[in-house]
């Protein structure tokens, strides 16, 4: 039987966006002006386009507009920056979200740069990591907010623990390490190249999984008492984190799904309305 406590992120989620609900009313009142996230999907990779109408759903409950631009697979770098420029420029728009994966003909790097940093809800730009990095005002990458909201609600202090990120991404590894280390704790990155990633993860008070490796984190490998996160997804919900054997270990777990990977989408509606709010100015 599991021994560790659960992290439900539905319930807290769906906490944040009944408040979202509540800011976006009371902001559309006081300006006649509803937040609006924009969403930009390139092709129709199967994931994404479920992935987008969640989030649509979501907007929609949560009082926000949403706009969604579908543009064909065989969008050019050059097109897709145009459009997100366009979308930047719009004072209509509040929020910008970019899906990934988008085609290896395309320039991530440049299209993500050509989302206006007021408008980068998503966390993606090189100011919101700049900001994450110096814990400057801005944007954070979503699912590491995420992450940062659920360790609050479960009353899980990083000051002072060892941190172990099993993944490097820049929109999920890198900045989630970031948010941890202003928090205080003493961060190591682990991937691909890490020489016996199960001594480094053995010396964890606080594991982030975030490398889309099926169970790669076996309970064995789970310090007695640690707080597991589990930000990986992978075919058949199932996580980076061997679920069962670790749960007898950790003292707090995330569960696949209903974790991570609803706090990922709060803290985009979160941020859209604050990113309205500031752009509205109230």
């Amino acid at each position: 039987m599991s021994q560790a406590r659960l992290m439900d992120g539905t319930a807290l989620a769906r906490r944040i966006v009944e408040e979202t609900g509540k800011r976006a009313a009371d902001l559309t009142e006081r300006t006649g002006a509803t937040p609006c996230l924009a969403t930009v999907l390139v092709g129709e990779d199967p994931a994404s386009v479920t992935y987008v109408r969640m989030k649509q759903n979501r907007c929609r409950k949560a009082g926000i507009a949403s706009r969604h631009v579908e543009l064909p697979a065989a969008t050019t770098t050059e097109e897709l920056v145009g459009t997100l420029k366009a979308l930047s420029a719009d004072p209509a728009v509040h929020g910008i979200l970019l899906q990934h994966p988008m085609g290896g003909h395309i320039d991530e790097r440049a299209a993500f740069e050509a989302i206006a940093p007021e408008k980068d809800v998503d966390g993606v730009t090189f100011a919101s990591f700049a900001s994450m990095s110096f814990g400057l005002p801005g944007f954070v990458s979503c699912t590491p907010g995420g992450i940062m909201r659920l360790l609050d609600e479960y009353g899980v202090d990083p000051s002072g623990k060892r941190a172990v990120l099993v993944g490097r991404s820049a929109i999920l590894g890198k900045p989630a390490g970031m948010l941890l280390l202003a928090r205080d704790a003493t961060v190591t990155y682990c991937h691909s190249r890490t020489a016996d990633l199960s001594a480094a993860v053995r010396e964890a008070d606080i594991v982030v999984a975030a490398v889309g490796r099926a169970r790669l984190i076996k309970g064995q490998d789970i310090k007695p008492g640690a707080v597991v996160l589990d930000a990986g997804y992978n075919e058949g919900n199932i996580g980076d984190v061997d679920f069962d054997s670790a749960a007898e270990r950790a003292s707090l777990i995330t569960p696949v799904p209903g974790g991570v990977g609803p706090m990922t989408i709060a803290t985009l509606l979160e941020q859209t309305v604050d990113a309205a709010a500031r752009q509205l100015g109230v």
